[in-house]
């Protein structure tokens, strides 16, 4: 039995998955709401697709439209099935995060290359049995739409860093000082945030191509530099808007079929499967 069902006929090659402070693409053409269900449940919101250009695109607010959902009782399952329903083959992921270094600063963007997980208590495969997969997650981003992503904002004068290491804890709470202090100096990772795995997981089993547009918006505890909502919320949305202007730059110019040496995300099964 096939694990997802047969595309249908309104079909995307290319998913947004908006993270917070993104809750509308704002600049889809002949958009159509889709209200999908899966055998996971719902998913966050119901999918907008519409047309970048000549490409059609999925868009899915991550938390809900209106922030409703919080970190911790994403439906991932449900989003990343959804997706793949449609047909997608390339997910672009945009993430608020904060930051573990003094040179990633607020209103950067990162484009991570791996991941650490502190989650807890998600669902994080497909494969609950009969049929087990053991999917390499040692390079989790496909490398392709990395590159892609931040050649295309470093074209548009972004600061963007090309690699980072992504620490995913479960939320929605914050982390204590003595955490954030343990991210940074003994883990070494960058950045941090609350909504990577198990989207990212999922989608390699689901062998889309998937990266992360990460949004610094403030630095975390450890630097004990306290800061307001109002300022937090003023990088997020200049941030938005940048992530909104590499979204619409680099849609049109995606493959219609990912390949190359630099793509191994929609094979990832082949070597996986028990």
């Amino acid at each position: 039995m096939a694990l997802f069902p047969p595309t249908p006929s309104l079909q995307a090659d290319i998913a947004v998955i908006g993270g917070s402070g993104l809750y509308d693409p704002g600049f889809f053409e002949d958009t159509v709401e889709v209200k999908l269900y899966t055998p996971y449940g719902e998913p966050s919101d119901y999918i907008v697709v519409g047309r970048v250009g000549e490409r059609r695109v999925a868009f899915l607010p991550r938390h809900g439209r209106g922030h409703r959902v919080p970190p911790h009782r994403i439906n991932y399952r449900a989003n990343i099935w959804a997706l793949k329903s449609l047909g997608v083959k390339w997910v672009i992921a945009v993430s608020a995060v904060g930051s573990l270094r003094e040179d990633y600063r607020p209103g950067d963007l990162v484009v991570p290359d791996q991941f650490i997980d502190m989650t807890k208590n998600r669902e994080y495969t497909f494969f609950d049995g009969p049929v087990v997969a053991h999917v390499s997650m040692a390079d989790p981003f496909c490398e392709d739409l990395r590159v892609r992503l931040v050649e295309t904002a470093q074209r548009l004068g972004y600061h963007v860093h090309p690699r980072g290491t992504y620490v995913c804890i479960e939320g929605p709470r914050f982390s204590t000082r003595a955490e954030s202090r343990i991210w940074k100096d003994v883990f070494k990772a960058d950045i941090i945030g609350m909504t990577l795995v198990p989207e990212v997981n999922l989608a390699c089993e689901a062998q889309m191509c998937y990266a992360t547009l990460a949004l610094v918006t403030d630095y975390d505890v450890w630097a004990e530099r306290p800061v307001t909502a109002e300022e937090v919320a003023q990088v997020m949305k200049e941030n938005t808007e940048k992530a909104k202007k590499v979204l619409y730059e680099i849609i049109p110019k995606l493959p219609a079929e990912p390949a190359g040496e630099r793509c191994s995300c929609c094979r990832s099964l082949e070597t996986a499967l028990l």
